[in-house]
Formats: C-alpha cells, sequence, structure tokens
C-alpha cells in the first residue's frame, strides 16, 4: 500500500475516515484484482500507540494536534456569544481511531424512523452482526460473534464505575442490565463495553480491522496527506478527483493540483464536514452559496450542507478519594504508572492501557417526578418524539474515572471524576457550508445551531442537578472543584468545594433557589460542547426534501458519484456514532458489491 503513481483506478474514496476504510476494505477482500485508492488529508496510524493504545485518546484533543481538524462554528448568542469548537478525526480510519472507543448501539427504531427503502432495522441488524465480534457476553441474539471489529469490557475494570452503578440503581431507584446494546433496553444502569480488543488490549478501529490487515494486496492503496478539492465531471458522469497535497500534513509541500481518474465509482467520504464542501467546490449545492463563492453551478441541490446535527454533551469534575483507582496518573503522564501499565499491556492486553476510563452508563430516560422538576417547557418536546417511544432515551449518564478538560496540566496532582452527560436527540440542527473570506480564501461557514430550541437546555440543566446528588453519594466522592462548575450565589446551599466524604444516601437533595437555576443554566450555554458527533449534511432523503442522496447513495443529479458516511443520516441516532458510521459501511459495501456484480459475502 506505498504510494505508487498510476493516473486511474476502479474506485477512489475521497476520505478515508471509519467508513471509508469499511467499505474500501470489503470491496478489496470480495475481490482484490478492484483497483481502489483512498485520499486522505491526514496520516497513516498502523500501529501506532497514540491510536492502537486505547487510553490516549484525550491526547488527540491537545490544541496542536494534527490527528483532528478543528472546525470553528459560528458565534452564537444561545452559547452566550461562543463560537463553538467541534473536531472531526484526520487520519486513516478517522474519528475511529482517535474516539473514546465507547460501544454504544441505538434503538432499533431510530433506523427505521429514517423511512428509507432498504435501510430499515431489520436489513440492517444482520449487518450490525456481521460486523462485530462481540466479546462481552455469549450467545446474545442481536450480537456477532465472528466479525473484524472487537467489542469488549477492555482491560481494566474500573472500581468507582461500579459505585456509580451501585448508586445509581440505589439513589436513582432504577433497574440493572448486562447489555443495554440489544437495540431495544433503556433506563437501566450498565457496564459499558468498548472496541478494544479483549485479548490483545488494542483499540478496535477501522483501519486496522478493514485496511491494514489486507496489506499484501497491491491493487487497496492508501495515499496520505492528500487534500481532495473536487469531483472531475464530464457532463454529469464522476470521472476522478482532483487534490493537492494537505497543507497540515504536508507542510511546505508543493500545493499544485494533480488529478486521478476513476473508471466506475467515485465516492465521497469526507464526514459531515468534508463531504459538504467537495461537493460545493464541485458545483454540487445551494446556488446562493456556490454563486458567493464563485463556483460555476452544475446541479442545485439545496440540501448539501444543512440539518448539521450532532448530541450535546457537558463533561463537570468532583474530586476523588485518594485511594480510589482513576486515569488521571496515565494521563497526566506519570512515568512509573505509566511504565508498569505498558509492561502488563504489552504482556497480556490488560491494564488502564487497554481502558477509556468510562466503564458505566445509563441511557436515562426521566420518570414522572422527573419530568415535573423538569417543568413545562419541556413537555411538547417530550409528548412529541419521547413519551409513546419507551426505547427512546433523553440522554446518557456516564462517569468518567479521571479528569480531561481544558485545566490539564493547571490542577493538583490528584484523583478526579467527571460526569459525562450528554442529550441524544436535540431538536436543534444548524449548517456547514464553504465560504470566501476577506482575503480571498476558503474559509468554513459552520452554523452548528447548539441549544438554539429552547427545549434542548432542559434536560442538560437537570443532568447536572441529578448527576451531583449520584456523585456526592458514591463512596470515592470529595467534592467538587468548583472552579468547573456553575458559579452559584454566595451563600447558596448549592455552593461547591472540597468534602470530607459522601453524604448518606438516604440525605435530603440540594434545594436550588432560582438563582442557582439561572447559574447552571449560563454555566451549560459556556461550557457545552460536541459529543464529536456530527452528522446530517449530505441527508439521504427524497430530493424534494432537500435530500443529497437516495437510498443507494447516490447523488442526485449526476451518475458514478456516492457519498458513504455520517453525512447522509437523515434523522439523529441515540448513540455514540462509531457504531452507525461502520454500519453505513458495510450497508455501502454490499450496495456497490450489488452493483458492479461482485459476491459480497452477506
Amino acid at each position: 500500500m506505498s504510494p505508487p503513481s498510476p493516473t486511474e483506478f476502479d474506485i477512489i474514496f475521497a476520505g478515508g475516515g471509519a467508513t471509508a476504510c469499511v467499505v474500501a476494505g470489503r470491496l478489496a477482500a470480495y475481490d482484490s484484482s478492484l483497483k481502489i485508492l483512498i485520499l486522505e488529508g491526514g496520516e497513516h496510524t498502523l500501529d501506532k500507540p497514540a491510536h492502537v493504545q486505547p487510553y490516549q485518546y484525550p491526547f488527540h484533543m491537545a490544541p496542536t494536534s494534527t490527528t483532528l481538524t478543528f472546525n470553528f462554528g459560528n458565534p452564537s448568542p444561545h452559547l452566550n456569544g461562543r463560537s463553538l469548537l467541534v473536531p472531526s478525526g484526520r487520519s486513516v480510519g478517522g474519528g475511529s481511531t482517535i474516539n473514546f472507543g465507547a460501544y454504544t448501539r441505538p434503538p432499533a427504531s431510530d433506523y427505521d424512523d429514517w423511512a428509507v427503502e432498504g435501510w430499515e432495522s431489520k436489513n440492517l441488524i444482520p449487518l450490525m452482526k456481521k460486523l462485530e465480534t462481540y466479546q462481552v457476553q455469549p450467545d446474545r441474539p442481536t450480537h456477532g460473534y465472528s466479525g473484524p471489529i472487537k467489542v469488549s469490557s477492555g482491560g481494566h475494570k474500573l472500581g468507582i464505575c461500579e459505585e456509580f452503578v451501585q448508586v445509581g440503581m440505589t439513589y436513582h431507584k432504577r433497574p440493572y442490565s448486562d447489555d443495554t446494546n440489544d437495540l431495544e433496553t433503556c433506563n437501566t444502569y450498565s457496564p459499558w463495553a468498548k472496541y478494544i480488543d479483549g485479548t490483545t488490549g488494542k483499540r478496535s478501529d477501522a483501519a486496522h480491522c478493514y485496511i491494514y490487515n489486507q496489506a499484501q494486496n497491491p491493487n487497496l492503496q492508501i495515499w496520505v496527506g492528500k487534500h481532495v478539492t473536487r469531483v472531475v465531471f464530464e457532463d454529469k458522469r464522476a470521472v476522478g478527483v482532483e487534490f493537492t497535497n494537505d497543507p497540515v500534513s504536508c507542510p511546505g509541500a508543493d500545493q499544485s493540483l494533480s488529478i486521478v481518474k476513476a473508471s466506475k465509482l467515485v465516492v465521497v467520504s469526507a464526514g459531515a464536514f468534508g463531504s459538504p464542501a467537495i461537493l460545493e467546490r464541485s458545483g454540487i449545492g445551494a446556488e446562493a452559496v456556490l454563486k458567493r463563492c464563485g463556483i460555476k453551478p452544475l446541479v442545485s441541490l439545496p440540501g448539501v450542507g444543512e440539518r448539521y446535527t450532532d448530541h450535546n454533551v457537558v463533561l463537570v469534575p468532583y474530586l476523588a478519594a485518594d485511594e480510589a483507582v482513576t486515569m488521571d496518573r496515565l494521563w497526566r503522564g506519570e512515568e512509573s504508572a505509566t511504565k508498569d501499565a505498558l509492561a502488563q499491556w504489552t504482556s497480556n492486553g490488560k491494564s488502564l492501557i487497554a481502558s477509556n476510563g468510562v466503564d458505566a452508563k445509563i441511557k436515562w430516560r426521566p420518570d414522572g417526578d422527573e419530568l415535573k422538576a423538569m417543568g413545562s417547557a419541556f413537555q411538547p418536546r417530550w409528548n412529541e418524539f419521547f413519551r409513546d417511544r419507551p426505547e427512546k432515551c433523553v440522554a446518557i449518564l456516564s462517569l468518567i474515572a479521571g479528569y480531561i478538560g481544558p485545566l490539564v496540566g493547571t490542577l493538583p496532582p490528584r484523583n478526579y471524576m467527571m460526569a459525562a452527560y450528554f442529550t441524544l436527540y436535540p431538536a436543534s440542527a444548524g449548517s456547514v457550508h464553504i465560504k470566501v473570506d476577506e482575503n480571498g480564501k476558503e474559509a468554513l461557514d459552520f452554523t452548528p445551531g447548539f441549544l438554539d430550541d429552547p427545549s434542548d437546555i432542559i434536560p442538560i440543566n437537570f443532568a447536572y442537578k441529578k448527576m451531583r446528588e449520584i456523585y456526592r453519594r458514591m463512596p470515592s466522592y470529595r467534592g467538587e472543584l468548583a472552579q468547573a462548575h456553575p458559579k452559584f450565589p454566595e451563600r447558596s446551599a448549592a455552593a461547591c468545594g472540597e468534602a470530607s466524604g459522601p453524604v448518606d444516601i438516604n440525605a435530603p437533595d440540594i434545594v436550588y433557589s432560582a438563582e442557582d437555576d439561572e447559574a447552571i443554566e449560563q454555566f451549560h450555554r459556556d461550557c457545552v460542547q460536541t459529543t464529536w458527533h456530527s452528522l446530517g449534511t449530505c441527508a439521504m432523503k427524497p430530493r424534494a426534501e432537500q435530500g443529497v442522496v437516495d437510498a443507494r447513495l447516490n447523488v442526485y443529479g449526476v451518475t458514478n458519484l456516492k457519498v458513504a458516511d455520517m453525512s447522509i443520516v437523515p434523522k439523529n441516532v441515540g448513540t455514540n456514532t462509531y457504531s452507525t458510521a461502520l454500519l453505513i459501511g458495510e450497508k455501502a459495501a454490499m450496495i456497490i458489491a450489488e452493483e458492479l456484480g461482485i459476491v459480497s459475502n452477506t
């Protein structure tokens, strides 16, 4: 897979993220004579510790990281004038090589809600099973046991996460389930499985599991450090792509343009940010956007770049007991702790190296009392979307055993734990387009849309209070990291600070004043962030409904051009989105194999 210089392939992938690796890898395995090229702006990830060691994921979020593209949103009044930063993966394997590694699947009904022929859950469940080897429990009917992606409990069981489950069950009065990824179970405390190989302790990413394991095939090529500028057309038939050296991966390199041809198909697979940008630079999009950028229109598709969607997450730190086991020493880079953990991981695939620090969660739905506490403003959204659909959770609540966040390197070296809560079906949506800046250069015109709908912040505000009650009852609780909590008024009953230990399980809840509630809301507007689950900007919907691709992923108005990545998702999915990115890849591979007359062994 070293980069030679042929000028024509059968299939070209514009982007080498998770979905592209699945599609390209499957097609190469089905027919090794297919000449396949993946063009990726980032670098290779093969056997690099930063990518294969699961514990290293927070390091990719550093401001100097080159494994991410940092997408800056337009300032929003709903975020107190803040410009939201949304990273996206930029390496072979994309987000799958740098994400938290959290294994989550949505309810099956999410796929049925798409209302796209061939993408109903009954057609997708066999592919969900095909892609995974579920090492957590045997003989589960919705899980697979012979696929390329390994799913396990990781290499170390964290007691602090057990505390979260036990207190949640007792205080929060929810049952326990050992599997909430069976496509229907919801509202129970459960372990959180991971995309980690239970034998080797290595991350189970799309690049290693679908692409790098076919290094012996010279017809499957990856050219890294290549930025795709546009799709090349003859009339309205896609015949190749234009690209240049990526300025981040190849600083100072020649920026001249090159063209590589595709005899059968071009697949745009650059994610929720990259794919609409490639289409717009190719003359496919809303006429007003193209005109502003001086691009000659090829096809009017006003849905390109619209309906950007994500999940809304907040991470709130607490102080943990000295005797608790957390990820902090590894994440601080303490040499002795890292050396010992690496030795064990190298020997048997175990230790905190094979952990993400997130062992437990609840896919949470409010009960009657909680709904009442959330107030009337959330009721219309509840009635419309959630009430009669018991498999749909409002948010995932979980614990991170350690501190990750902007204060890294400035905090005292002690143990921390973080409350993580993210809503799964926000009503708000945004957009992603290209624009020309004041210097005549291409720039991003990104409106995240976070909290634009007033109903979206209500469950987030409630989750802060509920999570705080759970944490202050956990044996390892030693108080709040006050500087990273809401700024409550002086003498507030909600005041934050260090504590000598937990309160009694039956202690009364904190009573929040109207001022306290306002402090919580402003805190969230200041710090709510992306869950790194961007999707929806090239939606698989009817063209008349602002769709961009049809059920077979063909871009409307042209031929020989498909999109395959999270940008095609027409309605949000209640999950960490890697599972859906893999699924789209398997489905896309099946569609393309059918069209090429290849047997896909499905």
